[in-house]
Parts: C-alpha cells; structure tokens; sequence
C-alpha cells in the first residue's frame, strides 16, 4: 500500500492515485523479480501475473488493516471508565506508530502479516504461470518484502 491507512477515510478520491500507484509498484517488482531470475518469457508472465499480483496485495493489506482495527477496537474499549494500562501503548498505532515501543511493534505486525500474506498469496499463481518452486519462491519473497505496507508507520499526526 502506497499511502497510510487514515489517509483513505480523510481524502476518498486518493483510491484514484493509490490504485494506479500500487498498480505500478506491484508490476515493477514482478518484472524486477522476473529479470533478477532470468526468466525469458518475461512478457507472457507479465501479462498473465499483473492482475493477479495487484488484487492478491490488496487483500493481504486488508488482513494487516485488520490487525490494526483490532488496537483500535481493544484501545477503545474502556472509553468511559478508567483507562486500562495498555491502552497507552496502543493509542499510537493509529496515530504515531513511533510514540511507545508497544505501537511499534503492533504496527509492525501489521506489517508482517500482510507480507506473509503477500507470500502465501502469490506463490499460488506464481507456481501457476509456469515458474519452478524456487522461482516461484523468490519471486514471491520479494513481493512480500517490498511491496508489504510499510506506509503503515507513517504518522497521522
């Protein structure tokens, strides 16, 4: 994902600019993937993968997005009465991921989550569109490792 989460609910028209942009990222990182792993039907692959690689991330960020509403829902669930001890800690996954070692590492779970995701996701067609187990492996790895939602860490404030 190209832009923070928050970013979305404040501005809706940015889908128009995240959709192409995370259409871009994803393509250049199969092709790149793809060179790296000398493949010569490159151009068969890419016309057959790039679809199925941009939705596939789209739905392993929504399993990181999950994993942050659940801070959000677990931050917000003594709202009203005395505030428990760790919702300090997660008051900054949704603002400052940066503000308290807990937001930190729960973000970056997101972030794992959704890169595992990626993996798993795209191995399948990888394995599909004629790629041996290794190179389906690479190729997938690298998916998964750049184009995971790092933007997760910006902060909103």
């Amino acid at each position: 994902m190209i832009l923070p989460l928050w970013l979305l609910w404040i501005f809706p028209q940015v889908w128009l600019l995240l959709l192409p942009g995370n259409l871009l990222i994803d393509t250049e990182v199969l092709l790149c993937a793809l060179l790296a792993l000398g493949r010569r039907d490159k151009g068969r692959l890419m016309r057959y993968l790039w679809w199925r690689v941009w939705w596939r991330g789209f739905a392993a960020d929504a399993a990181g997005v999950a994993w942050l509403l659940l801070a959000l829902i677990l931050w917000d669930m003594n709202i009203g009465r005395r505030r428990a001890f760790w919702q300090k800690w997660l008051e900054g996954v949704m603002g400052d991921p940066f503000s308290h070692p807990v937001a930190f590492l729960w973000t970056l779970a997101a972030v794992a989550i959704a890169g595992v995701c990626i993996y798993y996701l795209d191995k399948k067609p990888l394995r599909a569109a004629g790629l041996t187990d290794r190179e389906a492996h690479r190729a997938a790895l690298a998916l998964a490792i750049v184009t995971a939602p790092w933007t997760f860490f910006l902060p909103a404030r």
